[in-house]
C-alpha cells in the first residue's frame, strides 16, 4: 500500500484545528508507519502546541512526522500518495496542479468537522469530482456507525485507565504542575471561550459546601476571570473566593492536557480537540461549543445531547441539557448547575459508559487507512 500522507492545516480558531491534524499525523506515522508531511500556515500556533519544534518550520522530523510551513507562495514539492484536506481549508493551487499531473492520481480526503447531526452519516464516504480527473471524497468524523469515528491512539484508553488506577499517580502530575489539592477538594479544568456564563458559574462554585479547584490553562478565558475576581494577577496565579480557588497553569503540550482531564472530577471543554479528549478521560464534561452564524451551533450542539443522553434517566438528561444550554448562554448556569448537582453520580457514570460506548468502533485513524485500502482495491 502507498504510505506517504500529506495533510494540510490553516490555524483558524486558535488551536483546534491544528491540534486535531498533529494529533491525527502522528498517530498515522507511529501506529501505521506512514510516511506523514504535515503543513501548517501559522508556525506560530504550533511552535506552541508543541515546544520540542524549533523555528522556523522548514521540514524538521518530530515524532516521526515532518513539519513543514505552508507557506503563501507554495514552493515545488512532490505529491503524497494520500492528500488530506483539513476542514476544508483548500489546497495551494500549485500543489492541486502537481497531484492532477501524476501518472496515479492520488487520493484526496476533505476532512471535515465533527458533527452528531443525522445527515453526516449520508455524506460521509461520498465522492466529490475535480478537474483533471482527480479523485476527492468527503470524510466525517462521527459518534456513530457509518462515520469516520473519533481520533484514538491504539493505547489511549489503556494508559488512562493505568493512570487512574496508580496509587498517587494524580498527585504526582498535579505536584509537578504546582497544583496540591486538598484531600476532599473537587477538581474541575476549564479550557473554554470567552463565555457570558462563567461568572454565574463561578458564583455557584464559591457558594458550595465543597470546595472546588479549577484548573485553567492560560488563554481566552483568563481575562474573564480576572474581572470576576477583580485582580489582574496574583502570586502563584491563584485567587480565592469563598469555597471555590482558582490556579492558571501553563499552556500545556497534548499529552500532559490528556492528563489533567484523567485527574479531574468534571472537564469544561470547547472547540473539537477538548471536546474528544474529554470524552476519552470518562468523566462529566461541559462543553462549550464554537458559535456559528445564525445560531447554527445549537443544532449540532442538540444532536450530540440527544445521542449522549439516551443512555441517562430524564431527570439526568434534563439536568445534562439544561447545564450545557446555561453554559452556551441559553439559561441561568448558577441555577443550572446547582441543580445538576444531584445527578452528578448519574452524569459520572454516563461519561464512562459513553466512552466505552465509543471504543467499540474503528478510530478515525484506522478509518482512513481502511478507506485507502478498500480505494486502492476498487481501483485495481
Amino acid at each position: 500500500m502507498s504510505n506517504r500522507w500529506d495533510i494540510f492545516c490553516r490555524v483558524v480558531d486558535n488551536y483546534g484545528d491544528i491540534g486535531v491534524t498533529w494529533r491525527l499525523a502522528r498517530q498515522l506515522a507511529a501506529e501505521y508507519g506512514l510516511v506523514v508531511r504535515l503543513w501548517v500556515d501559522e508556525p506560530a500556533a504550533f511552535l506552541r502546541l508543541c515546544p520540542a519544534a524549533e523555528a522556523p518550520l522548514s521540514g524538521q522530523c518530530i515524532e516521526g512526522v515532518e513539519v513543514r510551513h505552508w507557506p503563501v507562495v507554495f514552493p515545488p514539492v512532490e505529491v503524497a500518495d494520500v492528500v488530506i484536506e483539513a476542514f476544508a481549508c483548500h489546497l495551494p493551487m500549485r500543489y492541486v496542479e502537481a497531484m492532477a499531473a501524476r501518472q496515479h492520481k492520488p487520493l484526496w480526503l476533505n476532512l471535515e468537522y465533527l458533527s452528531a447531526e443525522a445527515w453526516v452519516t449520508g455524506c460521509h464516504g461520498l465522492p466529490s469530482p475535480q478537474a483533471g480527473g482527480l479523485p476527492k471524497f468527503f470524510f466525517f468524523p462521527g459518534f456513530v456507525d457509518g462515520t469516520g469515528g473519533l481520533l484514538r491512539e491504539r493505547n489511549l484508553l489503556a494508559q488512562r485507565r493505568a493512570f487512574q488506577a496508580a496509587p498517587g499517580a494524580r498527585g504526582e502530575f498535579l505536584a509537578h504542575l504546582g497544583v496540591r489539592p486538598a484531600g476532599n477538594t473537587r477538581l474541575i479544568s476549564l479550557f473554554a471561550y470567552e463565555n457570558a456564563s462563567l461568572a454565574g458559574w463561578l458564583t455557584a462554585l464559591a457558594a458550595d459546601r465543597q470546595p472546588t479547584l479549577l484548573l485553567v490553562p492560560r488563554g481566552r478565558i483568563e481575562g474573564e476571570l480576572q474581572r470576576w475576581f477583580g485582580a489582574q494577577s496574583s502570586p502563584g496565579h491563584c485567587w480565592r473566593r469563598g469555597n471555590l480557588q482558582v490556579q492558571l497553569l501553563p499552556f500545556l503540550r497534548q499529552q500532559d492536557y490528556d492528563r489533567l482531564l484523567w485527574s479531574c472530577d468534571v472537564n469544561a471543554v470547547r472547540g473539537e480537540d477538548s471536546f474528544v479528549r474529554a470524552q476519552w478521560a470518562g468523566r462529566p464534561l461541559l462543553w462549550h461549543i464554537y458559535p456559528q452564524e445564525e445560531g447554527a451551533h445549537w443544532t449540532k450542539l442538540d444532536a450530540f445531547l440527544d445521542l449522549y443522553c439516551s443512555g441517562l434517566s430524564p431527570q439526568a438528561g434534563a439536568a445534562q441539557k439544561s447545564l450545557w444550554h446555561a453554559w452556551n448562554g441559553r439559561g441561568n448556569m448558577h441555577t443550572a448547575w446547582v441543580a445538576a448537582q444531584p445527578q452528578m453520580a448519574a452524569l459520572s457514570s454516563r461519561a464512562e459508559g459513553w466512552c466505552r460506548e465509543q471504543a467499540k468502533r474503528p478510530d478515525l485513524a484506522l478509518a482512513l487507512v481502511r478507506f485507502h485500502r478498500n480505494w486502492l482495491l476498487c481501483a485495481a
